[in-house]
C-alpha cells in the first residue's frame, strides 16, 4: 500500500505510553498500520489487552496519541463509538443487561438511536443472524459460546469501521471457535486481532509484536511470526518459570 498519511491509517500511535500506579505498561509505541487485517502478538503480560483498550478509546494514554481512521479515540468519544468496536476475551466483562434484546439495543442507543429505533435495529440484527428466537432470552441461560456470539452481534450491530478482537476465542473448544469464526467472517470492516497464539494470526496482512510494553518488531506477518516463534522457543529452553518475584 502506498499511502503515507497517518490520517488514512487504519490505526496509528505516536509516542504512545501508559502508566498505572507508577508502573509503565506501554512504553513509547509508534506505529502506522494500513492493512484491513492487522495482528498483534505477544506473551501474556506484554500489554496487549491494555493496548486494545487504548485503541478502542476505553483507556486514555498517559502520553502520546492513538487514532483509528483519523479519529482521536481518546478525545472524540462520539466519533470513536462509530469508528471502533472491541470484543473482549471474557463476554461477562462486556455484557451488562439481563436480556439479549436489551444488550443489543444498548450500543445502538449510544449511537443516538431512539429507544424504539434501537430495539427495531436489534431485532433486525437477530434476524440477520437467524437468532430471532433469542430476543427475550435471559443472558444467564446462555452458554459461553452463545455469550461470545451475542457480544459479536452487539458490536457488529454498531457497524464500526474497525473491530478489535482481544483474544475473544481463548478457552473455547474447536467447534465453537469455528462457528464463531464463521459469524465473524460476515464483518466487512478492518480487524485488529490480538493473540498470544500465532495460529490465530497467520492469515493476517500485518503483524505487530509487543514485548514488555514495547514494540519489538512490525512488518509482514510471516516475517514477524518467524522471529517471534524463534524467540518463544529460545525462552522455552530457559527455566525462568522457577524464579520468584523479589
Amino acid at each position: 500500500m502506498t499511502t503515507t498519511s497517518a490520517q488514512t491509517a487504519t490505526v496509528s500511535f505516536v509516542d504512545l505510553s501508559l502508566s498505572f500506579q507508577d508502573k509503565l505498561v506501554l512504553d513509547g509505541l509508534t506505529y502506522l498500520g494500513f492493512g484491513t487485517r492487522i495482528g498483534i502478538v505477544g506473551r501474556n503480560g506484554s500489554g496487549k489487552s491494555t493496548l486494545a483498550r487504548v485503541i478502542a478509546g476505553l483507556v486514555a494514554p498517559t502520553a502520546g496519541k492513538v487514532r483509528a481512521f483519523g479519529v482521536d479515540v481518546a478525545k472524540d468519544r462520539k466519533a470513536a463509538l462509530d469508528t471502533v468496536g472491541i470484543l473482549f476475551q471474557n463476554p461477562d466483562h462486556q455484557i451488562i443487561f439481563p436480556t439479549v434484546i436489551e444488550e443489543l439495543a444498548f450500543g445502538l442507543a449510544q449511537q443516538r438511536q431512539s429507544r424504539s429505533e434501537a430495539r427495531a435495529s436489534a431485532q433486525q440484527v437477530l434476524a440477520e443472524f437467524d437468532k430471532s428466537h433469542w430476543q427475550d432470552v435471559s443472558i444467564a441461560t446462555l452458554s459461553q459460546g452463545q455469550k461470545h456470539l451475542l457480544c459479536l452481534m452487539a458490536v457488529m450491530a454498531m457497524k464500526p469501521r474497525l473491530l478489535i478482537l482481544d483474544e475473544p476465542f481463548a478457552g473455547l473448544d474447536i467447534p465453537t471457535r469455528l462457528q464463531l469464526t464463521g459469524y465473524l467472517n460476515r464483518y466487512d470492516g478492518a480487524l485488529i486481532h490480538i493473540s498470544h497464539d500465532p495460529e490465530d494470526l497467520r492469515d493476517y496482512e500485518e503483524l505487530l509484536w509487543l514485548d514488555q510494553g514495547r514494540i519489538r518488531q512490525t512488518g509482514a506477518t510471516q516475517v514477524v511470526l518467524e522471529s517471534y516463534l524463534q524467540e518463544m522457543e529460545r525462552l522455552g529452553g530457559q527455566d525462568d518459570i522457577s524464579d520468584l518475584a523479589s
